[in-house]
């Protein structure tokens, strides 16, 4: 395949922002145009590359300083590569396609596409990135722009603060993720994923200790993307961007990408299928494991008594994150990208459904306050249904059930204690999607804003079948094995895993059903325990005291610093020194002409005594 095709899959969401922001900002609708048919060009670019079985690579050098081998700028388009590729494009193109209505009457509809095509070319650059200076290059863009996105409605106060936050929240991740990269060097003499390669396949005498904490510095990069505990509380909060953006963002790019870094890290790091366990110390991908199931399982207890339907998707998001997360951490990467894949299609499925619901009510999001939409809107409340079944994980005829049990069993044959948290996981995320789709579908309408909801149209449920279907089928292995072969899974045992993934649909959906089929307010709301998940284990507000006082304290220190160290002694000290002798100097130019005669005489007699006695 030409060496041209990889670069224009780089350049085409460049050249669409680049074009917008210099010539077509004024033209709201052309600007529109323009950004979604360069999405729909590198999802059929992407194809394209994936029909295509050989690897491609393709590099220049950048940096080539004396004996220094230098850094490259290069893609790498292999297997793992291309099933990413296709995910990225294919939800970035139908996130296009659906704001094309959901945005069509906002003022700054150019602003907008000029930085979804931005966040796609941030996002591509990760995929392909053929070493990690060029992949912490994108990462950073990809900081930039989910900044800008979040904070699309910055003239709300929230909206400002929220972008602000990920931003923030991202940089002590991406520090560490510095610092990963540099030891990793160290060890290694390599940036490049090949070069990393080849050292595993022979490596020569190395510090296991200090590999390990490379691993979890680099991994700090993904706990910042992929929002893991304690970095995760930016996540809840970016929706306050528009609701395509939180589709964009939660379903297959910023967060997902620190999961695919791992991935990637992990396999050069496995050169001809060699044993992960072999180079990668226990105590790292423990670490590792454990924080990816304690952020599942906390997210998941908040998601159970939020009320507003996006925050409920976006909690969701950080537990599935936390499966994926923990499959890294079991080192069964293959596992955690699989889920990955199929948690893209049924999460943005379920993100643009309630974009559809939310336009449809008028801007309402509280889930309490809709109500009877399975027959004003049918096509949402079918597809938004087949989301729901998928992240449930419904056996058999879903994606997510045949990525889930392959967790599942990587946590049984691995970490009993991490498989009860992740079968617990499992009933609860089918207890809180069950509880929002009784709500907010069935029963009457609580609003006259969901009272006159109506479909939507074309541009809207179009995206939404298109995504259900994949939803469906994604995870069959004939359909895996051909859209995306690196992810594909091992295979179905009818076992423990099994047994307890059936019992946690059923059990959780019966209690949702219990509780919430024809309930008017939440019975739950404020017994007990229940009022901690409301309230997110009150984490933000601990976050707030911490930086709050951390500030005070500092600014404290600089205050007593600058006003008795610099200030006082050091300024102020010098200040009056000089105007001591300043002051004493102007006591000798009194003006008075006698005076200063004396001093002359006596200034005379002192340098004759020096000249005829002294010398």
């Amino acid at each position: 395949m030409d060496s041209f095709v990889p670069w224009l899959l780089l350049a085409l969401p460049l050249l669409s922002a680049v074009a917008i922001h210099l010539g077509l900002k004024r033209n709201q609708a052309i600007s529109a145009i323009v950004s979604t048919a360069s999405a729909a060009l590198t999802l059929i670019l992407a194809i394209v590359l994936l029909l295509h079985k050989e690897d491609v690579h393709v590099a220049f050098n950048w940096i080539s300083i004396g004996g220094f081998a230098g850094i490259k700028i290069g893609l790498d388009l292999d297997q793992l590569a291309k099933g990413m590729m296709l995910v990225v494009t294919g939800v970035g193109f139908l996130v296009h396609l659906f704001s094309l209505a959901y945005m069509k009457d906002d003022s700054a509809k150019a602003r907008y596409f000029c930085g979804l095509s931005l966040f796609m070319f941030s996002m591509t650059g990760i995929v392909l990135a053929s070493n990690f200076i060029m992949m912490f290059v994108f990462w950073e863009l990809v900081g930039l722009s989910s900044y800008l996105l979040i904070g699309h409605w910055y003239e709300k106060d929230s909206a400002a603060d929220a972008a602000k936050k990920a931003f923030l929240t991202n940089r002590i991740g991406d520090f560490g993720f510095m610092i990963g990269i540099l030891m990793l060097w160290g060890i290694t003499g390599h940036f490049t994923f090949s070069g990393l390669e080849g050292w595993a396949a022979a490596p020569t005498t190395f510090c296991a200790t200090c590999l390990g904490i490379a691993v979890l510095c680099i991994f700090a990069g993904a706990m910042g993307k992929s929002a893991q505990a304690p970095l995760h509380v930016w996540l809840p909060d970016a929706m306050e961007g528009p609701t395509p953006v939180s589709a964009l963002i939660h379903a297959a790019t910023m967060v997902a990408a620190g999961v695919y870094m791992m991935a990637r890290f992990f396999g050069a790091l496995t050169p001809d299928g060699a044993e992960l366990s072999a180079l990668v110390p226990v105590f790292s991908g423990q670490t590792i494991a454990w924080v990816g199931g304690i952020t599942s399982l906390l997210a998941a207890l908040m998601a159970t008594q939020q009320d507003d339907i996006k925050k409920i998707l976006a909690y969701s998001t950080l537990s599935q994150l936390g499966y994926m997360v923990m499959a890294i951490g079991l080192l069964n990467p293959e596992a955690g990208m699989f889920h990955l894949f199929t948690h893209a299609w049924f999460k943005a499925l379920l993100f643009l459904g309630s974009g559809a619901v939310i336009f449809a009510c008028h801007h309402e999001q509280n889930i309490w306050k809709m109500g009877g939409l399975k027959k004003t809107m049918p096509i949402t409340f079918i597809t938004f249904g087949i989301g729901t079944l998928a992240l449930c994980g419904f056996p058999f005829i879903t994606s997510g059930f045949w990525s889930k049990e392959q967790i599942l069993e990587a946590a049984l044959n691995k970490n009993t204690a991490l498989f009860v948290i992740a079968a617990f996981v499992a009933f609860l995320t089918t207890f809180y999607m069950f509880r929002l789709f009784f709500i907010a579908f069935l029963g009457k309408s609580r609003s006259d804003n969901a009272d006159h909801a109506k479909e939507v149209g074309p541009l809207m449920y179009v995206p939404l079948i298109i995504l259900a279907i994949l939803a469906l089928i994604s995870g069959f292995q004939p359909v895996a094995q051909s859209i995306a072969p690196a992810y594909h899974h091992e295979g179905f045992h009818m076992g423990w895993a099994f047994g307890a993934s059936i019992l946690a649909v059923v059990l959780g959906f019966g209690l949702a059903f219990k509780l919430y089929k024809d309930a008017a307010e939440d019975p739950l709301a404020e017994k007990g325990i229940f009022k901690l998940f409301r309230n997110k284990f009150y984490l933000d507000e601990a976050y707030a005291k911490v930086v709050g006082y951390g500030q005070d304290t500092v600014a404290a220190f600089v205050h007593f610093f600058d006003e008795l160290i610099i200030s006082g002694f050091l300024v102020g000290g010098f200040s009056r020194a000089a105007g001591g002798i300043g002051r004493l100097f102007g006591r000798l130019q009194s003006g008075n002409l006698q005076g200063y005669a004396v001093l002359f005489g006596l200034g005379v007699l002192l340098i004759i005594y020096l000249t005829v006695f002294v010398s």
